[in-house]
């Protein structure tokens, strides 16, 4: 009876562990020297996380403890792997990745958000992925276009 109870348990626990690979966007990886800085942190925090875990002597419970780092390790490596590293833009002139662009809504609101990679995008952040409908609607405009997007118009104010 223990020997059943524990492939039980063994089987439990490897379901619970066997988890799913994060996805990986099909878009370019590119990214900015703070979003492959932030990568390769991550990366390494992934990596202590799986070794600290690793030495857990429950195999049922290592399993479970590994289970999350080792899934970051995958994403985060293809990650890396497939990171490409754009310089700063050159020019105010025009939005382009990397760009830090201010607009105005037509309800008055002003906003700013950086264009950066996917990974790194946090919106509450003040940064946008540049695959997202606002900032694809933005680049390569300059400083008094206006763009809509579901039914309001933003009007670029400035460029950094």
């Amino acid at each position: 009876m223990a020997v059943a109870f524990t492939k039980e348990e063994s089987f439990e626990t490897a379901s619970e562990t066997l988890l799913p690979d994060r996805p990986i966007s099909a878009h370019p990886n590119i990214v900015t020297q703070a979003g492959l800085n932030a990568l390769e942190l991550h990366f390494q925090q992934a990596r202590e996380a799986y070794d600290a875990a690793s030495t857990i002597d429950d195999v049922n419970e290592r399993r479970r403890q590994t289970a999350n780092p080792l899934r970051d390790l995958r994403y985060l490596a293809a990650r890396l792997r497939t990171a490409q590293l754009m310089p700063d833009p050159t020019s105010i002139d025009i939005v382009a990745f990397g760009s830090t662009v201010t607009f105005r809504r037509d309800d008055g609101r002003v906003q700013t958000y950086r264009i950066v990679g996917e990974d790194e995008a946090d919106p509450k952040a003040g940064s946008i992925s540049y695959v997202s409908p606002v900032a694809r609607l933005l680049m390569g405009k300059a400083v008094g276009d206006v763009v809509e997007t579901g039914g309001q118009e933003l009007e670029i104010i400035a460029i950094a």
